[in-house]
Order: structure tokens, then C-alpha cells, then sequence
């Protein structure tokens, strides 16, 4: 199924898996069952967060999903024509064994001509916003979750696809422990949500001191951070402009013009980052990785113009020049739509990092396609952004 072969090692920061419905339930401690169920909605199945029924994935289940690609064409050309979601879509597609286990996925990333990926999940994104007046059962359904990954996956399938467990930050103690969990099973890379941390009283920053303790283990272990793409809880900021007392985010439903555009400004990766880096936690622990992972680049230059222009007229506030900063420690992955060679002019071609999203409808169904994307560029730059600087980043031989 690949368009091509490439003469160097390809190594996908962005594919998924499909969970299964035992995924957040079968580790659960008793104590919590019922926390996370199937229900039957007018003969269709949905998920239940605490007895609320989420309609943030419209089949939860993932027998039946969108063709992967399905909307690349949508993304690059747009809907001049005006077509529904379900035009764009397509005919939906029976899931398969290569989107819900590790055997059948290398089988298939061989046909795609994918040496390496991440793997991401796709349905845990909606657990740490349900759940974030309850800091303990996050951090409960989170670990239940990471044992079933494990089960299933593994943190590392014959060093050729790693999974990415879910570290969530309520109360640090259990987020260094969970770390440690994953690590000694053979993590290379975990996945922490670009959104503010929730707690008892209230939500703060993943960058303040308080969670010094976390970062300095994994600044000492070396792993890559990766800020998928989530449910960061934005969605209380569109409400309180369009009137609702309450909504969560629903990324395949049809939205009002004014959360298009409140979405086309990427606030939460854009914040998270401006994050990391104006309260000092970059500085504080320089060797950090981080990888905006789905959260495409069109905030990278006005997050540097605004970093660059602060530094001019602030620099007593900066512990360090802010966008120097930000060109060490953060590793972005484009969306296929964009322009990744002004993405490497702009950052570096160490800097940047190709993803498909496959299979979702919005990623590619040909992963190398994004290669076409990068002519022009020197051959050892393209070798870098199709794997080389990803392989470095993890740990492993490129």
C-alpha cells in the first residue's frame, strides 16, 4: 500500500490503536466499578464516564470507523462544495485486527512502509477532563488503563512500535509512581495532556514548581514527552461565549462558527507551551523533550513572534531567551496540510517530526505521501523529519 520506498528508515510519530472495551475496565480496582461502562442508547453503544454518557467518539466501540484518510483530501483542498460531514467521511469501514494488536499492526506497517511508530490511543483522551473533580479515580482508571495497554501492546513490540502510556499529574506522588510503572516495563515515550492539571481546588499549570519532583525523574530517565492532541478542557471557554451552562468537547460533531474559529487558534497546545516555557519549567530542567504530538504548527510562529517580542521588552521576567528555549526542548510534528519545509526554515530540520495519524480519517492512508511535502529539502533533512530525529528523541538506533 505504500507509494514508494524510501532509502532510510521511516519512523511515524503519530499512529493509534483502537481500544477495546475492557480497556479502562478489566484492572480496575472493584472499589471503582460501574466508574466506566457501556450502555445501549437507542441501539447504538455509547460510553458512560460516572454514569454521564460521553458522545466525544460516536462509536466508542471501534467495530465500525472511518476509512483511514478518509478526510486528507478535506484538509488540503477544503469544501468549496460544501459537503456534510458524512459526504467528506465516506463510507465507514469494518475495524480490523492491525488497528487493535501489535501482530497484525507490524504486519500492516510493512505494507505501509513504516519501520517504526508511536501508537497513541484514541478513546483515553476523554478520562482525565470527566473525571477532574475526582483526582484519585484519574490517577485509578489511568493506571488500569496503562496495564491493559501493557497486556495488550506492550511498551515496545520487536522494537518497532511503542505505545504510549498515559501519565496524568493530580497528585504528583502517584504521577512519579506511575512513571516509574511504565518505565521499568520498557517506556520510551509517555503521553501527558496539554491542559492544566485539575485538583481539589482547582486547576494549575503542569509547569509550576509543585511538580519539580516529577520532572526531574524524567529529565533523569531520559524519556519523551508527548502532548497529543486531547480533550483539554476548552470546552468551558466556548460555552461561556455561546450561552451554555455545560458541553463537553465533541471533535466529530458540527460546530458553530465561532468555536471553528475558536479551534482554528489551537489554544490549548499553544498555551501548554507558552506554558512550559514562561513559568520556567524548561529552564528549570534544560534536557526536557517535549513533542506537540496532532496539534499541527500553525502556533508555532505567532507563539514565537510573541515569545521574541516579550524578550525584547521583558527580559528581566525570562530566566533565558524564550525562543531559544523553545528551539531546544520542544520537537514539533505538522499536520500534513501544512508546509513542513517553512516549519524546518523556521525551527531547525532537527526540530521537526513527521506523524500520519493513521488510521484516522483525518491522517493519511498512505503515510509516505508526507514525503512530497518535504521536495526540495537536502536528503539528510528529509532522512531526519521522516525518522532520524524521532529515533533520537526515543533512544533507538535510527
Amino acid at each position: 500500500m505504500a507509494s514508494r520506498a524510501l532509502d532510510f528508515p521511516v519512523f511515524d510519530v503519530d499512529n493509534h490503536m483502537y481500544e477495546s472495551k475492557e480497556a479502562f475496565t478489566r484492572h480496575l480496582p472493584t472499589r471503582y466499578s460501574g466508574l466506566v461502562r457501556y450502555v445501549e442508547v437507542d441501539g447504538r453503544t455509547k460510553i458512560a464516564v460516572r454514569n454521564k454518557i460521553s458522545d466525544y467518539i460516536p462509536n466508542p466501540t471501534f467495530d465500525v470507523v472511518a476509512a483511514p484518510g478518509a478526510q486528507a483530501d478535506y484538509f488540503r483542498a477544503g469544501n468549496k462544495e460544501g459537503k456534510s460531514r458524512r459526504e467528506i467521511m465516506g463510507k465507514p469501514i469494518r475495524s480490523t485486527d492491525a488497528f487493535r494488536n501489535p501482530e497484525a499492526r507490524v504486519k500492516l506497517m510493512d505494507e505501509l512502509g513504516l519501520d517504526r511508530a508511536l501508537m497513541w490511543p484514541t478513546l483515553a483522551s476523554l478520562l482525565e477532563e470527566r473525571l477532574s473533580d475526582d483526582p484519585v479515580a484519574i490517577h485509578a482508571v489511568i493506571h488500569a488503563f496503562n496495564q491493559w495497554m501493557y497486556e495488550d501492546w506492550t511498551f515496545g513490540y520487536e522494537d518497532r512500535i511503542y505505545p504510549t502510556p498515559v501519565i496524568t499529574l493530580p497528585i504528583v506522588d502517584e504521577a512519579i509512581r506511575e512513571l516509574d510503572w511504565v518505565l521499568e516495563r520498557g517506556a520510551k515515550v509517555v503521553l501527558i495532556r496539554p491542559a492544566p492539571v485539575p485538583g481539589l481546588t482547582g486547576t494549575r499549570s503542569p509547569a509550576l514548581p509543585e511538580f519539580d519532583p516529577f520532572w526531574q525523574r524524567i529529565a533523569e530517565a531520559g524519556v519523551l514527552v508527548g502532548m497529543h492532541a486531547s480533550d483539554s478542557g476548552y470546552s468551558r471557554h466556548i460555552n461561556e461565549w455561546e450561552g451554555r451552562r455545560e458541553g463537553e468537547m465533541l471533535p466529530f460533531a458540527n460546530s458553530t462558527a465561532f468555536e471553528l474559529i475558536m479551534q482554528q487558534q489551537h489554544r490549548p497546545i499553544f498555551d501548554t507551551m507558552a506554558s512550559l516555557i514562561g513559568h520556567g519549567l524548561c529552564s528549570r530542567f534544560p534536557t526536557l523533550k517535549i513533542a506537540p504530538v496532532e496539534n499541527g504548527s500553525a502556533w508555532v510562529r505567532p507563539l514565537l513572534h510573541e515569545l521574541a517580542d516579550l524578550y525584547e521588552k521583558h527580559p528581566h521576567v525570562f530566566d533565558e531567551d524564550p525562543v531559544a528555549v523553545f528551539k531546544r526542548n520542544i520537537f514539533v510534528h505538522p499536520f500534513h496540510e501544512e508546509d513542513p519545509k517553512e516549519l524546518v526554515n523556521l525551527l531547525g530540520d532537527g526540530q521537526v517530526l513527521f506523524g500520519s495519524d493513521y488510521p484516522h480519517p483525518e491522517g493519511l492512508a498512505d503515510p509516505l505521501e508526507f514525503v512530497d511535502e518535504l521536495e526540495g529539502l537536502p536528503i539528510e533533512s528529509v532522512s531526519k523529519v521522516m525518522g532520524g530525529n524521532l529515533a533520537r528523541l526515543v533512544g533507538v538506533a535510527a
